[in-house]
């Protein structure tokens, strides 16, 4: 991986080299991500198949397209987008994250082409996918406008490009870090930095200046009586935007 210092912060990339071994246990330290996961993988399914014109019903909905994802950690996201018939590369800037992906998915037989880089790097070498995927990354980056140029240009005319974050709100830092890290202690004291949220505004804006379309911002909330996760039009904490490229 090249080091170009836009969008790549090293000491988020050392949070997440410590937890790497425990990206597949759903008891562990990502044990959100496993219980936030199946509705994330059906919002990305369908709105993929969607602007595609595919049917979601189909084994393989998503044959022939080729899709990026962006700090694709152990491989959550990428390993079921391969079984849905995308050819899928995973990349990520902790080494250690890629080693364990890629141990993971072959084990399961299943051919992803995981690299230890950043969005711009494969941006700079001129790649083109149908559908970039950001999902819980953009909270982590060094600058969300590089970023977001960089995800923009590596998407193809047409194409897709979904994020997935957490709001700059006082709910949030109450959920999301109160909560969550120290309260309930689903993930490590640390993991995220308030201050490092993104607005909806904010990442519209970033969208708009690198040629994306926002089409769409749905809202992602817990549920703690019933441990569940669902979609609708609460925005404060955790959310979902999708964006076209013209």
């Amino acid at each position: 991986m090249t080091s170009h210092g836009s969008t790549v912060d090293p000491a988020e990339i050392e949070k997440f080299r410590r937890m790497a071994e425990e990206w597949w246990d759903p008891k562990g330290k990502f044990r959100p991500l496993h219980r936030f996961n199946p509705i994330r993988l059906q919002f990305l399914k369908d709105r993929i198949c969607r602007h595609f014109g595919r049917d979601p019903r189909a084994d393989r909905a998503l044959g022939g397209l080729r899709l990026l994802d962006v700090g694709a950690g152990g491989g959550l996201v990428a390993e079921p987008m391969t079984r849905l018939g995308a050819d899928v590369v995973g990349i990520d800037a902790t080494a250690r994250n890629v080693e364990v992906a890629r141990l993971h998915a072959a084990e399961g037989g299943l051919a992803i082409d995981y690299r230890h880089a950043a969005a711009e790097d494969l941006a700079e070498r001129g790649e083109i996918f149908d559908a970039v995927l950001a999902l819980e990354i953009v909270e982590h980056v060094a600058s969300l406008e590089a970023f977001v140029a960089a995800t923009a240009t590596l998407t193809r005319p047409g194409g897709l490009l979904v994020v997935a974050t957490l709001n700059r709100t006082l709910k949030a830092f109450a959920l999301a870090i109160v909560g969550a890290e120290y309260v309930l202690g689903w993930l490590p004291r640390g993991t995220h930095d308030w201050r490092k949220f993104v607005r909806p505004s904010e990442l519209e804006a970033a969208m708009r200046s690198s040629g994306l379309a926002l089409t769409e911002t749905v809202g992602v909330a817990y549920n703690p009586v019933l441990d569940r996760w669902s979609l609708g039009s609460d925005l404060d904490v955790n959310y979902l935007a999708v964006a076209t490229k013209a």
